[in-house]
C-alpha cells in the first residue's frame, strides 16, 4: 500500500468543483486522486513545470 498522508489545500469553489468533475469524468476514486494525477505530471514532465508554475495566474480575482 502506499504512503499516503493528509494534507490540507485551500481551494476557490470552482476549483474544487473542476477537481470534482475531473474525477467524475475520468472515474478517479476522489478529488484527492485528481489532485496526485496533477502532481505526478508535473514530477514527470520537468520540461513543463515552468510553464504550471512559473507563470502568475489569477482566473479567481
Amino acid at each position: 500500500m502506499k504512503d499516503l498522508r493528509a494534507y490540507s489545500v485551500e481551494l476557490a469553489g470552482e476549483q474544487q468543483q473542476f477537481l470534482e468533475q475531473m474525477a467524475a469524468a475520468y472515474k478517479l476514486p476522489d478529488a484527492g486522486k485528481a489532485i496526485r494525477c496533477l502532481i505526478n505530471y508535473a514530477r514527470d514532465h520537468a520540461d513543463t513545470r515552468d510553464e504550471i508554475f512559473a507563470e502568475v495566474r489569477c482566473l479567481d480575482c
